[in-house]
């Protein structure tokens, strides 16, 4: 479908007027569960429409916990005789890498407590200290595995995976990858407010400019950074938008669920942004500085030189303050944001 992009999380600035010898090709629409546009940038009018339809259906059949006849619903099921495809396995190996990397602040396995949250296609169950410490018995990325024939072993059938923290940066991954096939050598994907730059906006001569929410903002959207990406990804995370909250008592719950104790995670990290060389890695790893306390992030990112981070936090004081590493504040544009 071709039609107004929307933005959500991020909103990609473009400039320019198109000169006659570069097309800017454009699609975007609704898939997984948010919005996504696709610009790309050829000397002639392009059509990839089926293409990506096709990466998003064959995504969704491996690995959406809302269709239930997906691979990840029915091994979620406890069907121990599914093959796994492909993707399934590389979002499988990038879980295990990430969930190693960050001190296991990274787990998919939080599946049964993203349901009991109210956060997941499962049914919302209320929650004390006893019934969290119940369902953390089905949480642990050492309790799954990965078998030589494509099967995924669980050690107990309540384990339910959720695979949402990385899956929606990974089709990006995909979707970049389809054009790479087709030699398109300037482009930009964004799903859900993650994206994926490659080469230059031809259509103004500059770098790809993707904007970063102000997560304190509440009504509308204003920016807190633009960043100019080339060649890399980035992913943002932030509580600011999905949460519920209840009804009775007022009290806020953020979608962050922090794996160690079961608990959704209102820290003073109120937003996260990576960059790096696949959308899956970035959003990954956003997921995890969210759960994890700054200090521990800083470490992670210290450990960790192929990764960019911005991240926005509360002081002791509850001011506003913001970390970057050397390689994030580099690429900050100097466009003004008013």
């Amino acid at each position: 479908m071709k039609n107004k992009v929307y933005f959500f999380g991020l909103m990609v600035l473009l400039f320019s007027c198109t000169p006659k010898e570069v097309v800017k090709n454009q699609t975007w629409g609704n898939a997984l569960g948010t919005t996504y546009s696709i610009i790309y940038i050829a000397d002639k009018e392009l059509d990839y429409q089926q293409e990506i339809d096709s990466v998003f259906q064959v995504l969704n059949q491996s690995m959406s916990t809302y269709i239930p006849d997906s691979d990840i619903s029915k091994i979620n099921q406890g069907d121990s005789t599914v093959k796994v495809d492909k993707m399934f396995k590389e979002v499988f190996e990038i879980s295990s890498k990430v969930h190693n990397a960050s001190n296991g602040y990274f787990d998919p396995t939080v599946g049964v407590l993203a349901n009991a949250w109210g956060f997941g296609p499962g049914n919302q169950i209320e929650l004390d200290s006893l019934r969290v410490d119940s369902l953390l018995s089905y949480v642990g990325w050492g309790k799954v595995q990965l078998n030589g024939d494509n099967t995924i072993t669980k050690s107990h059938p309540s384990i339910r995976f959720d695979f949402n923290a990385v899956a929606k940066g990974y089709a990006i991954d995909r979707l970049g990858a389809m054009l790479d096939e087709n030699g398109i050598k300037n482009y930009l994907v964004e799903v859900g407010g993650e994206v994926l730059a490659k080469g230059k906006n031809l259509d103004s001569g500059k770098q790809w400019s993707v904007g970063i929410d102000d997560p304190q903002v509440k009504d509308g959207r204003q920016l807190k950074q633009i960043v100019s990406l080339k060649d890399v990804a980035m992913a943002s995370s932030g509580n600011y938008r999905k949460f519920r909250v209840d009804p009775e008592t007022g009290e806020k719950f953020v979608h962050t669920i922090d794996p160690k104790t079961g608990y959704t995670k209102n820290s003073n990290v109120l937003a996260t942004s990576v960059v790096a060389k696949t959308c899956a890695l970035a959003d990954a790893y956003a997921t995890s500085f969210m759960a994890m306390d700054l200090e521990d992030s800083k470490e992670v990112l210290k450990n960790h030189a192929e990764l960019e981070a911005y991240i926005i936090y509360l002081d002791e004081n509850g001011e506003t303050q913001e970390f970057f590493t050397l390689g994030f504040e580099s690429l900050i544009s100097q466009q003004n944001l008013n």
